[in-house]
């Protein structure tokens, strides 16, 4: 059951969720463990405080001041025993007492350094009940091992020394060092089994987007918890049925365009046995239609047969354009000089880019400019031209398969309406995008953008 909230404050909370919630499975799987994990220490260790040191600190700080309080009426019964009292309470008690009267006790009192709450809290509150009409203050020393505490009374100052284990248990170290312990123990399992499992739902990310790409990674296998080698399974099942549909799909096409051209050869041998006037439109149209065969095969044919590998783009773009040298449009050509080298497959990268740059050379008045930069993560590839351009409301429609601009895109200068969208496949294919914007020549600019 999901609780609404107002609109208002249901976007506070999306955005507190964007930005103080990891974005990571590991890290906001570990922020589900270390969360509860420390409400459980804190709890643990408030209620240790409240019971077991609590009670055990006021029991010792009640019996160190019933025995100050003993010896304090002893010596005021009769001040000649002090060390008698003194030395008894020294072998017996492990407290050093000593007594001055009010004519020394100024002196006395400026050796002693700051007390400390935490161990000396149960103590002040027992000094107080047990001596109500006396001024007593507690000192401890630096090291924490020994504390002094002054009795200050009509008839003079009492000093008793003693350890400072006297008044509090030293139990809540080990205990806290226990559970600090045992909780980073826990959590350094939690992040090893869960690096495990994390890294099986990364790799079989990473695998998946390569594929989306092109690459076949073969090695692949799954493992990890018994649903991540599930999703893993299935994703190999399904590759290998897409890659089966790919390979009937050619054999098909292969088979179609060899029983296609059989009675197109026939026709172009009858050309010969018709008079010139009906051959050289009859041989147009074959023509035309050994063409458009070309495109179509071309188009749904894929590279299902060709592997992955590293392609050089810069090369592969010269290699292009010096097929256009003999045209009449001037074409510029520039790169960054850092990485050009991307994994992907050649033949068809080549006959996307081509496609492009065939378009920009059909359409151009006179000048051409292709860029090939790149970023830490993606490649880039910009062909520009002074042509007409493309109608921003055409940019999306001129993808589809077959479709073609008419006012400017004839049978004589163009082809069937399969070029852009033969690249946009390949591009797509290889996780890029391919976008169309206005030039800065006056025409148009496709903008490549390709991962590395």
């Amino acid at each position: 059951m999901k609780i609404k909230f107002p609109s208002k404050i249901e976007e506070m909370l999306r955005l507190l969720k964007l930005k103080l919630l990891p974005k990571t499975l590991f890290f906001r799987t570990m922020l589900l463990i270390f969360i509860p994990l420390m409400v459980v220490q804190v709890v643990s260790i408030v209620a240790f405080f409240e019971g077991s040191w609590g009670r055990v600190g006021k029991r010792l700080s009640t019996n160190l001041t019933s025995e100050m309080s003993l010896i304090v009426d002893v010596v005021k019964n009769d001040p000649a025993l002090v060390d008698e009292i003194g030395t008894l309470a020294l072998e017996k008690l492990e407290l050093d007492v000593q007594y001055f009267p009010n004519n020394e006790k100024l002196s006395v009192m400026n050796k002693a350094s700051k007390n400390n709450k935490l161990i000396t809290g149960f103590l002040e509150e027992s000094l107080r009940t047990e001596f109500p009409d006396a001024v007593t203050s507690i000192y401890i020393d630096d090291q924490r091992k020994d504390l002094a505490v002054f009795v200050d009374t009509e008839e003079g100052l009492f000093q008793f020394t003693t350890s400072a284990k006297n008044i509090f248990s030293t139990s809540i170290f080990g205990f806290i060092a226990w559970m600090v312990g045992t909780s980073f123990l826990l959590f350094l399992v939690a992040v090893m089994f869960l690096r495990v499992q994390v890294r099986s739902i990364a790799e079989l990310a990473r695998v998946a987007e390569e594929f989306g790409r092109g690459i076949d990674n073969k090695e692949f296998k799954p493992y990890g918890s018994s649903e991540v080698r599930k999703a893993g399974i299935a994703f190999t099942k399904m590759k290998e049925r897409i890659q089966k549909q790919i390979t009937e799909r050619t054999r098909m096409l292969a088979g179609v365009s060899h029983d296609l051209r059989t009675p197109l050869t026939r026709m172009k041998l009858q050309l010969e046995m018709i008079d010139e006037k009906d051959k050289e439109e009859f041989l147009q149209d074959i023509l035309e239609m050994e063409k458009m065969l070309d495109g179509y095969l071309s188009f749904v044919s894929g590279e299902g047969a060709e592997t992955s590998e590293f392609v050089d783009l810069n090369e592969m773009i010269l290699s292009i354009i010096n097929k256009f040298r003999n045209k009449d449009a001037l074409v510029r050509y520039s790169t960054s000089g850092m990485v050009s080298a991307i994994q992907g497959r050649e033949q068809a990268l080549k006959r996307a880019i081509t496609n492009i740059i065939s378009n920009a050379f059909d359409y151009a008045d006179s000048n051409i400019s292709v860029k090939l930069e790149n970023n830490s993560s993606k490649v880039f590839i910009a062909v520009d031209d002074d042509g007409p351009g493309i109608p921003e409301d055409k940019r999306e429609e001129v993808f589809k398969a077959f479709y073609r601009l008419d006012e400017s895109r004839n049978k004589e200068t163009g082809g069937v309406g399969l070029g852009l969208s033969i690249a946009k496949d390949v591009i797509t294919s290889h996780g890029g995008t391919i976008e169309l914007y206005d030039s800065k020549l006056g025409g148009l600019r496709v903008l490549i953008s390709i991962p590395l």
